[in-house]
């Protein structure tokens, strides 16, 4: 995935957030049982080193996990969080692996996220 559009598309799906990462999937409707995966950072994150390194941390992850952990047909976007280019990196496979399992059992598209909320 490299292009706005199609990261626009997957934040209407589901999201699995952690401290180290968000993880955003959605269904492709074309029928193809490709697993479209895209990586993203702010300026919120650091300077540009920091977020490449970031973005080169979640690739390697997702590239280790996502043959095991994700669904055929789905579009993933990580994006990475203040901490995701420095955490230990047990740490970060952990948070990857965990908001895969997540998005893989079809939770609600808020987890890890808003249930104490008071309204």
């Amino acid at each position: 995935m490299q292009k706005r559009p199609e990261f626009l598309r997957a934040a209407k799906g589901e999201a699995a957030r952690r401290k180290l990462v968000v993880v955003q999937s959605i269904h492709r409707k074309d029928g193809s049982s490709h697993m479209g995966e895209g990586f993203t950072s702010t300026k919120k994150i650091g300077g540009a080193v920091v977020r490449n390194r970031a973005r080169r941390r979640l690739r390697v992850a997702s590239r280790m996990l996502l043959p095991e952990y994700g669904q055929p047909g789905h579009d993933y976007v990580f994006i990475a969080r203040i901490d995701t280019a420095v955490a230990p990196w047990p740490r970060l496979l952990d948070d990857v692996e965990s908001a895969l399992i997540r998005l893989r059992s079809g939770s609600s598209r808020t987890s890890g996220q808003g249930e104490s909320r008071k309204r």
